[in-house]
């Protein structure tokens, strides 16, 4: 049932208000049952699974004898453990390999739909949006911290643990706590060779890897209006960088045009009703927000992280140790494990290894990003660079564009889709020691392989990076 909002304060101004955000109009109808001092049953609309973090749940019900409550609202893929070499239907590591063969066994089961090496196969949270399954004012949920991801179609997108997908798979719903809401505007323009990802760094540097815990953040400004569906993705993947609950992003013409035409996306009159309401789900006019934030990207230049976790960066024309949000503590035991001295240049630190790919930066704009930077250059010959698309789809799509033929000729290896050097979970590693410039979302310790270095960028400073051997600027590439 729906549950009617009541009239409730303004967290910053104290007054009372009837308005509501995007977070609220899409919790409150989507709560079942609220008991006063407990947490709400709450509904999910879809689940996506993958092979690391299903197979305890699916035993879980099984042990209770319990089906899969609508197999209709769950789909599954395989991406975190599998190989991305070409030769990847046969997977070396027995512990990968009996995870997958679990979720094919549980999906075909359960009857779930399972996109699997024989098609449509990628990274979980690339598929969904590229199925038209992610759509606005859905709550979707996966054993996987990255789900807001999809918060970009103006989805309550959240991750959730093992305990937490069984109880969906059985009931489609979960115990939730109301979240409370940020408001994060970026303000300006993005200068040439700026892109999202530089955005959304700047802010996690900025709030700090706890900044927004408890609150799903909704992203508004003219930048984000300007963004592609492709960038929205990014910015909502990190969401939980700076401790995020979700991350999300009001649905408007530009989500429709993505969306109109995709698999599972509404046809004909049923689009019709569904732009309608996807409309309405619109934050009102003076919607209270617990929180608010602004960043400026009129003059932001391109950011890279210098230690271990997303907080701890800068612009690439500042030093390692800066970040407003960063401890001395936290800040002295991560240079001496990246091998840094604080206040040292970050331009110009030599790289061995570079990444492009993962649920935060794999999909074909990030490709073509790359690419552009890669036309007619070599990869420095110190340098190993992976380039791994993040479906099936995009690799496909890079094929038909020659994107291919450019990482190739340029020296880059391009791969199967899969997380590959996102983390260490499957074939892909950084050896130790090494020093890697990465598109992906985290720079844990060891994140990409035992005793290796992670440096977060975007495509472009990856691309521009692996060309020159060090740290480098993209910004002269797009220059024109």
């Amino acid at each position: 049932m729906t549950v009617k909002s009541p009239q409730t304060k303004d967290a910053l101004s104290g007054k009372k208000t009837t308005a509501r955000n995007i977070v609220e109009k899409i919790w409150e109808s989507h709560v079942v049952r609220q008991n006063e001092g407990h947490p709400a049953l709450f509904a999910i609309d879809l689940m996506l699974v993958h092979e690391v973090t299903s197979a305890q749940a699916f035993q879980e019900i099984e042990k209770r004898g319990i089906n899969v409550a609508d197999p209709t609202r769950v789909i599954a893929t395989i991406d975190h453990s599998i190989p991305t070499r070409q030769n990847r239907t046969e997977i070396y590591d027995e512990a990968a390999r009996a995870q997958v063969e679990a979720l094919r066994n549980n999906c075909k089961r359960h009857g779930i739909r399972l996109l699997d090496f024989d098609g449509g196969q990628g990274i979980v949270h690339v598929v969904g949006p590229e199925l038209g399954l992610t759509q606005p004012g859905m709550t979707i949920v996966c054993g996987d911290s990255h789900t807001s991801t999809h918060g970009a179609f103006g989805a309550l997108a959240f991750g959730v643990g093992t305990s937490e997908v069984a109880h969906v798979l059985a009931t489609g719903c979960l115990l939730q706590q109301s979240p409370k809401s940020m408001l994060v505007e970026f303000r300006g323009r993005f200068r040439k060779g700026v892109f999202a990802k530089d955005a959304v760094l700047k802010l996690i540097a900025e709030l700090g890897i706890g900044g927004a815990t408890g609150h799903v953040i909704e992203y508004t400004g003219e930048s984000v209006r300007a963004m592609s569906m492709e960038e929205r993705m990014t910015v909502c993947n990190m969401s939980i960088e700076c401790g995020a609950r979700a991350g999300l992003i009001a649905p408007d013409a530009t989500t429709y045009a993505y969306l109109n035409g995709k698999e599972h996306a509404p046809t004909d009159e049923n689009w019709d009703k569904a732009v309608a309401y996807w409309n309405s789900i619109q934050s009102d006019p003076g919607a209270p927000y617990d929180k608010r934030v602004i960043i400026d990207l009129d003059e932001l230049r391109p950011m890279i992280t210098w230690g271990t976790n997303p907080g701890q960066g800068a612009q690439l024309t500042e030093t390692a140790g800066a970040g407003a949000a960063v401890a001395d503590a936290g800040r002295d035991r991560a240079l001496q494990y990246v091998k840094l001295e604080n206040g040292q240049p970050l331009l110009g630190v030599a790289v061995d290894w570079a990444f492009v790919g993962s649920c935060t930066n794999g999909r074909i704009e990030d490709l073509r990003i790359a690419a552009q930077v890669l036309a007619g250059q070599k990869v420095h010959e110190r340098v190993t660079f992976y380039v791994v698309p993040g479906s099936e789809s995009v690799r496909t799509q890079a094929i038909a564009e020659g994107l291919d033929k450019v990482f190739e000729n340029a020296g880059a290896q391009f791969r199967m889709p899969g997380c590959s050097l996102c983390l260490a979970m499957n074939d892909d590693k950084v050896p130790e020691g090494l020093r890697c410039i990465s598109s992906s979302n985290r720079n844990f310790v060891g994140r990409q392989g035992p005793g290796s270095i992670t440096h977060l960028a975007s495509p472009a400073t990856v691309a521009a990076s692996a060309v020159a051997g060090c740290i480098t600027s993209p910004e002269s590439y797009f220059a024109k």
